[in-house]
């Protein structure tokens, strides 16, 4: 049997009922020591002139005289063995304090400086040695496990290397990882990319593995899920946003360098590499075989381990007793990913998402705007306003000739039909023209008849149509001569003149002109 510990308030003890009288054996079987270690402890006293039955004296009094007469007792740094071991780190210890963790810095004095102390120790000799405010950071607050349903927590852990058949290179896989925080049950989807629609797809996975939804998600702080970290107010990712709207679930990311805020999730990573990648690479043919199989190990290995926070029940058992029920159903309507991104729109009036350009109206030209992805759609918004949706297409171009200003785009507008719509405002004849030129080839003589339509701009239709008239009396309906035929105005000749027939200047005759009686 190990030796029992004495303590201060042991001592002090031992000594109020000496003093109050009671002999060494009463006191002994009364406190389970030994007689001789009651006679160790009361012999100061004795020498100091104390004896049983005297004054009666305060513990407060008691405990300054047995720290005055045993201060090995008062002062820790007496009773701790490996703390020898820490003193001569003091400095370095100082120097990190408050600039990494407590466990860092017993990460880099084992590493770098060969030191055998423990974590608990160091933590211990920070409480111990330093100010309240320095040693304020080796404390650890415990957390209560969430009650069932109401938290999943999120992390990424590299599993290894891989050697992809179809890329016929090297790369690196990715675990993404949910645990279920009061169940333990654990699910695992190795990716390739973290980009931010494996993020989502990996989530989307999550929640039909589970077969329901946890009323709130605690990620990581990473690019793919959180935009922007904060404390109080985390700009979160618009795709993963949808994705909780979704789901109706809160995205709650953990606080920046504090690990422990996911700490049932932190805890399995290592664990997972060992157990289902270490050494098993060459087995996977493609990723899909790997996250199927990821699936199997999930299920027959991983959540049927007994697991020490669980009191070594397995994690399944206890997520179908209690947890299961909890969950939120998931939605009837299945959820649609979609990328976002933030171009920045061209002069041109077009923005790149993806592989694509498509177009937005003029006036937003400069601006950056919100591009949404989808199965179907592409959908631009500014300032939080739809501005545009096109259908989506991998590569090429999307225009809509409506986004440019009118007079930008006025001649792509002007389409054959429009040219012979307006042709018949102009006159007859300017119409009877423009038929000639749409007979044959009609889309490479559309300039000509654009041409001929916009000469009314400055001429007039009048003589437009006197024009168009002259040239197709004499054989050549084009553009050229309708221009020159304006140009020398001789839009009328060929013409017969038109004679305005003249009244006699006597209408009675001259013999009556001066006819005073007639008149």
């Amino acid at each position: 049997m190990a030796r029992r510990a004495i303590k201060v308030i042991d001592v002090v003890e031992i000594l109020v009922h000496w003093h109050a009288g009671r002999r060494i054996g009463e006191v002994s079987a009364s406190l389970g020591v030994d007689p001789k270690t009651v006679r160790k402890y009361t012999a100061p006293a004795v020498a100091a002139g104390l004896a049983p039955g005297g004054p009666p004296l305060s513990i407060e009094q008691w405990s300054a005289l047995v720290a005055e007469w045993f201060p090995g007792l008062a002062d820790r740094a007496h009773r701790q063995s490996t703390w020898p071991q820490i003193q001569p780190f003091h400095d370095r210890i100082d120097k990190l304090m408050g600039k990494v963790t407590v466990a860092t810095i017993h990460q880099r004095l084992r590493d770098d400086d060969g030191l055998e102390a423990s974590e608990s120790s160091l933590r211990r000799y920070i409480c111990a040695n330093f100010e309240p405010d320095r040693a304020r950071a080796a404390v650890r607050v415990l957390r209560d496990t969430p009650p069932p349903g109401e938290e999943a927590q999120v992390d990424y852990g590299l599993l290894g290397r891989w050697y992809d058949p179809a890329a016929q290179r090297f790369r690196r896989v990715w675990g993404f990882i949910m645990v279920l925080a009061c169940s333990r049950l654990l699910f695992l989807r190795p990716v390739l990319s973290m980009d931010q629609s494996s993020w989502v797809e990996a989530h989307v996975a999550a929640m039909e593995f589970f077969s329901g939804v946890p009323a709130r998600v605690v990620p990581d702080n990473v690019k793919t899920g959180v935009v922007k970290p904060d404390l109080y107010d985390p700009l979160i990712n618009k795709a993963f946003g949808e994705f909780a709207a979704h789901y109706g679930c809160l995205v709650d990311p953990a606080r920046r360098a504090k690990p422990r805020d996911k700490g049932a999730v932190e805890r399995v990573v290592p664990y997972a590499r060992d157990s289902f990648f270490a050494g098993r690479a060459e087995e996977f043919a493609s990723l899909p075989a790997m996250q199927t199989d990821a699936l199997r190990w999930c299920q027959e290995v991983a959540n049927q381990r007994r697991c020490r926070p669980l009191e070594r029940v397995a994690p399944q058992v206890v997520f179908d007793a209690e947890e299961a029920a909890a969950l939120l159903p998931l939605p009837a309507r299945p959820f649609e990913l979609a990328v976002w991104s933030t171009p920045k729109v061209g002069a041109d009036i077009h923005v790149k998402v993806g592989k694509a350009l498509y177009s937005v109206p003029w006036a937003h030209i400069g601006k950056t705007v919100d591009a949404r992805q989808g199965v179907h759609t592409t959908q631009l918004f500014c300032d939080g306003v739809l501005i545009k949706t096109h259908p989506r297409i991998e590569r090429g171009r999307q225009t809509d000739h409506a986004d440019y200003p009118p007079e930008k785009i006025a001649f792509f507008m002007r389409t054959p039909v429009w040219c012979r719509d307006r042709a018949a405002e102009l006159g007859p004849a300017v119409e009877d023209l423009v038929g000639v030129l749409m007979q044959v080839n009609a889309l490479f003589r559309l300039r000509q008849a654009q041409g001929v339509i916009r000469l009314a701009d400055r001429h007039g239709a009048e003589r437009l149509d006197a024009a168009c008239r002259r040239a197709m009396e004499v054989g050549d309906p084009c553009y050229r001569t309708v221009k020159g035929i304006l140009a020398a105005g001789t839009e009328h000749d060929g013409q017969p003149a038109q004679t305005v027939p003249q009244a006699p200047a006597h209408l009675h005759g001259p013999d009556r002109l001066f006819d005073v009686e007639a008149m």
